[in-house]
């Protein structure tokens, strides 16, 4: 699959172009989808996933040759943007170091990710405002070997219950495997240890319900594998997830897709492709387009984990960030 693949495209993306080279080089072999695919497909959701990006230290997962070839976890923009390609500098002050990362205002950004090699974007859960603020609450549903999607529905369920009851609105989405993600907004008044110290204390609940479904326990190794992790730790700084409409690097091209509570249980994530996802959108639209209109604050969450300390619970372990 290397070497190049057709005569360079140009793409009119709202007022700016953007050309893709190697159009028709092969990057999901599974129906032979190609790099001019990838992009016509982020341009078919370019509401949701400018939406889902909007502003947020991206990080960037490239697969140059296609997803069976090599991937490049990227931070730091890669070299030859455009000038209206902005970006967010992030510190990562246990290495001293900073990177300048892409900060999506416009789908042409998306275009040009692509263009880059881009198939994965994995956004901050803060804004180029205020970085160490987070906006956004992850509930990361992550099922072990043994466990089932059924599983995760019925985890999803209780969680969904728990929301409820805080006055909390959740916005779910497939993750691209066969995990759930739920999106909370929140205000963004509070660090990232307050945020993953919150969303530890949900964690917690939900396990109280549904005690024979999730296992908190840290490492991987140790947990139950027929249980449901709900892991709390995708809201540290610097931990980032696929974003809503972001392509997974597989050979099937699924795609991390919002779906409606009411979906849930009987939706398949393996159906969400590049291939039937835009035809969903141009029907359904955003289903993650009101997440700005609801805004929880953290504060009950933050007496529930003080409630915990008390009574004896552990602390979460120290959280080990993401390498730079």
């Amino acid at each position: 699959m290397a070497g190049r693949s057709g005569a360079a495209v140009d793409l009119e993306v709202g007022d700016r172009t953007v050309r893709i080279s190697n159009p028709d080089r092969v990057y999901f072999p599974a129906r032979g989808e190609t790099k001019l695919d990838l992009a016509r497909y982020y341009l078919s959701v370019g509401d949701g996933i400018v939406r889902a990006l909007r502003e947020r230290p991206c990080m960037l997962h490239r697969f140059p040759t296609g997803v069976t070839g090599e991937k490049v976890h990227q931070k730091r923009l890669p070299r030859g943007a455009p000038e209206w390609v902005r970006t967010v500098r992030v510190h990562f002050p246990r290495y001293g170091r900073y990177a300048d990362e892409l900060c999506v205002t416009h789908p042409a950004d998306v275009i040009w990710a692509v263009q880059m090699s881009t198939v994965e974007f994995h956004p901050w859960n803060s804004r180029a405002a205020d970085t160490e603020s987070p906006d956004e609450w992850r509930i990361d549903l992550d099922p072990m070997p043994e466990a089932s999607y059924a599983d995760v529905c019925r985890v999803a369920g209780v969680a969904h219950e728990v929301l409820d009851e805080l006055g909390a609105v959740g916005w779910p989405k497939t993750s691209g495997g066969k995990g759930l993600h739920i999106y909370v907004r929140i205000e963004p008044r509070r660090g990232f240890s307050d945020v993953r110290r919150a969303a530890h204390a949900f964690a917690r609940e939900v396990e109280r319900r549904a005690p024979d479904l999730v296992d908190l326990t840290w490492w991987r190794k140790n947990r139950d594998p027929k249980s449901i992790f709900v892991d709390y730790n995708q809201n540290a700084r610097d931990h980032t997830i696929r974003s809503a409409y972001s392509v997974r690097g597989v050979p099937e091209a699924v795609v991390s897709t919002p779906i409606r509570w009411d979906e849930v249980d009987d939706a398949d994530p393996r159906d969400f492709t590049i291939a039937t996802v835009p035809a969903r959108f141009a029907e359904l639209g955003d289903l993650h387009a009101g997440i700005d209109d609801s805004v929880f604050v953290l504060d009950e969450l933050l007496e529930w984990a003080d409630r915990d300390a008390r009574e004896g619970a552990d602390a979460p372990p120290e959280d080990v960030q993401n390498l730079d």
